[in-house]
């Protein structure tokens, strides 16, 4: 079995180096870990919901990428801890919170659908 611990890690790395490849104007790089972040999702999901309260402890992560990312991906199974997490960082202005308003903006208007029932 996985170990669901080095999946979350690995997310986390990649959510986190996503935004640091865009953020210097690699978007090349950045796509490459947005791919990788999203199999580390797609391998945690696999696990059903254990794997999805394991990518939930990314709630509390030091980076708000990172927290950002894992709560756009869990507001169906983690709607109201998730929508706390992404007005938090919706307040802000740059990436992360314009990313935070548009996955919200989608959860209101019903086309949300990263992690589908």
């Amino acid at each position: 079995m996985e170990d669901l611990h080095e999946i979350v890690a690995e997310f986390a790395r990649h959510a986190a180096a996503q935004t640091e490849a865009i953020m210097r104007g690699d978007p090349k790089t950045g796509n490459k870990h947005a791919k990788q972040s999203l199999a580390a999702f797609k391998r945690l999901r696999a696990h059903g919901d254990v794997g999805r309260d394991a990518l939930a402890t990314l709630f509390d992560h030091p980076s708000m990428d990172v927290r950002t990312a894992a709560a756009a991906l869990l507001l169906r199974y983690r709607t109201a801890e998730a929508k706390a997490v992404l007005e938090e960082a919706a307040k802000g202005k740059g990436l992360i919170p314009f990313e935070a308003q548009e996955a919200l903006k989608r959860w209101e208007e019903g086309t949300w659908s990263l992690d589908p029932a």
